[in-house]
């Protein structure tokens, strides 16, 4: 009864996915189950996308593996220099690594933290340019010869300011966003210097804009703080840029 009942299930199963890309490993699961011969043995891990599969091979997760096209991967690589905090490094990468994976993996700036990974919580906020990206969703052959600050390159002798401020307004609890949010911050001072209007904005044409609170908070809403430190991030933000406005 139980093998009628699980070759049913298996037949259904086949019936339902008959017009998606039923892998080879599922389709041998399928006959071991129709055939009564299915055994647990160990199967090769698989990841949900090529990027993943990737990212988890070079993370040293799984030994190495051949691109989907059966070449070696070094025939795919290229040669990338970034500019990272004022220094040049040339890479061999292979096209689908991120800046993200770039800087912790090859470069050891780990200052950077990879959050949700899908350009969600703004935890891999970086500067490019004084511009801020997520750096998760860059490819970092797309920044070949541009100009990137991460968090460690904000601070010379001193801390900067912003990072000063969080430390006074207590702007983190655990940290791991902190990196985000100040480069984010500063980004978002870039822009209101250039007159970029957010949703809050009532005045665009304003020759004294105001960098308040509601400007802050809705500038800063891509950047998540699971601890909930949102009333230290917006008085650090507001203390260091409110007197900096000259637009």
């Amino acid at each position: 009864m139980f093998m009628l009942l699980t070759t049913l299930a298996a037949h259904a199963s086949l019936q339902y996915y008959s017009d998606c890309d039923i892998t080879s490993q599922s389709l041998q699961v399928y006959d071991r189950l129709t055939h009564g011969v299915y055994e647990k043995q160990p199967l090769r891990r698989t990841s949900e996308s090529r990027a993943e599969e990737f990212t988890m091979n070079d993370a040293g997760d799984n030994g190495p593996t051949r691109p989907h096209d059966g070449t070696d991967r070094a025939d795919h690589d290229f040669t990338v220099r970034l500019r990272v905090n004022g220094r040049a490094h040339d890479l061999r990468l292979d096209p689908r690594v991120s800046l993200l994976d770039a800087f912790r993996e090859q470069l050891h700036l780990t200052g950077t933290k990879k959050g949700c990974n899908q350009g969600a919580c703004g935890a891999c906020t970086i500067l490019a340019d004084g511009e801020r990206i997520l750096s998760c969703l860059a490819l970092a052959v797309q920044y070949n010869g541009r100009d990137l600050t991460t968090i460690e390159g904000l601070a010379t002798d001193h801390l900067h300011p912003l990072q000063a401020a969080f430390v006074e307004h207590d702007g983190f609890q655990c940290g791991y966003c902190t990196a985000g949010q100040i480069c984010s911050a500063i980004g978002m001072f870039n822009e209101f210097q250039d007159g970029v209007p957010s949703a809050v904005t009532a005045n665009v044409s304003s020759p004294t804009p105001e960098l308040t609170e509601e400007e802050i908070k809705e500038r800063m809403s891509g950047n998540l703080c699971r601890c909930g430190a949102y009333v230290g991030i917006c008085d650090a933000v507001r203390e260091t840029f409110a007197n900096k406005v000259t637009r």
